[in-house]
């Protein structure tokens, strides 16, 4: 057996990340502000167009609580949150007290479906609840159905959220996911498409909004000589290595994207006559960056044995996301469910995806089924 460890999404590396961490060196610009930092956000905010105002951040999910907190939510409120998501959309509502009210997939692209969407908003309303914001997740890098989830939310005057942080370079009708909610979220994790080692950004659409991030993100430390601080701060921001780091990232993403994409049509184009394994396919319009391959199996002990079978061959996989609703720590609050979820976890699966995976890596996992 090969030892070599296949990751599912292995950290790569483009070559001028050290240019960069080492002109900060060389500047002693090591605190979270600097050249750097800025040279970041405007690179993402290029990159994204759209009148893209970026402020980078310690985390994807430090840019969602400052959205939160940006879009007013407060103890006692109640957020709308995709179901099907990583802990870190859902874990924020409850740092301000709040209360996540979960709405499932629709089975086209994974992603909230629309139908259970407005159903929550007339129910919650109905109760004397309106909710506060709608918090949209792009799952694996496959954009979510903004325009029927943008006409709910106009119509009931609910702000969108969105979570752009598995989909950085995917596109919707040709606009850039991270550009299209109220407020937009990215991440750099270690896993992510780019990363920057850890590290996120918020996006929005207006210089103050990004101004009053940097504010919130460096402990709202109020215009004064002393230290004086009128509302609570965080200490959110990207340090200037860190942001070197994206710097060199940047210059790749394009290729990153490129090579995710290719890693998903070889596992599509080698399993195309196995009826029992499935993909998620892009819907008119739709471009998924493929940040992860996934497959759907026709029942929970085929999805068991690919696994068990791939990490004896020293090959990491890992099931779909176990939805936000079935975890116990929110499993007691309020979920509008049509079992498609729940269903996408049982039989589904996440196999290798980073870019720097090979043909030899790619045909060593197929073989491994």
């Amino acid at each position: 057996m090969n030892s070599k460890k296949i990751w599912l999404s292995s950290p790569h590396m483009g070559g001028n990340e050290l240019k960069y961490i080492h002109e900060a060196f060389a500047e002693n610009w090591v605190a979270p502000l600097g050249p750097n930092v800025e040279g970041f956000e405007k690179d993402l905010a290029d990159y994204l167009g759209g009148n893209s105002y970026v402020a980078a951040l310690s985390a994807g999910t430090a840019a969602i609580h400052l959205g939160l907190i940006m879009l007013g939510v407060e103890a006692g409120d109640e957020v709308i949150c995709q179901s099907m998501t990583f802990s870190a959309s859902a874990n924020p509502i409850m740092y301000q007290g709040a209360t996540p009210v979960f709405i499932d997939s629709e089975a086209e692209t994974w992603n909230m479906c629309p139908e259970q969407l407005e159903r929550a908003i007339k129910d919650r309303i109905a109760n004397g609840k309106k909710p506060k914001a709608i918090i949209a997740v792009h799952l694996y890098g496959m954009p979510y159905k903004h325009d029927e989830i943008k006409s709910i939310a106009e119509k009931y005057q609910i702000p969108v959220l969105e979570d752009a942080a598995e989909a950085l370079g995917s596109k919707y009708k040709g606009q850039n996911c991270g550009t299209l909610g109220d407020i937009s979220v990215l991440s750099f994790n270690g896993n992510k498409i780019i990363t920057t080692s850890g590290g996120g950004a918020m996006v929005v659409k207006d210089k103050a909004l990004k101004d009053r991030a940097i504010f919130l993100s460096t402990q709202a430390r109020d215009n004064a000589p002393h230290y004086q601080h009128s509302h609570v701060g965080f200490n959110y921001r990207m340090s200037n290595i860190v942001a070197g780091i994206g710097r060199g990232q940047m210059e790749v993403l394009d290729e990153r994207v490129k090579a995710r994409r290719a890693n998903f049509e070889y596992y599509q184009n080698k399993f195309e006559k196995d009826n029992g394994i499935t993909f998620v396919n892009e819907p008119q319009g739709f471009f998924s960056n493929r940040w992860l391959s996934c497959i759907l199996t026709e029942s929970f002990e085929r999805r068991e044995q690919i696994r068990l079978n791939l990490q004896n061959y020293n090959i990491e996989t890992r099931p779909l996301w176990k939805p936000m609703h079935m975890q116990p720590i929110f499993e007691k609050y309020p979920q509008y469910m049509n079992g498609t979820s729940e269903k996408l976890f049982e039989v589904g699966l996440c196999l290798p995806s980073g870019s720097d995976l090979t043909k030899e890596d790619l045909d060593r996992v197929i073989e491994g089924f």
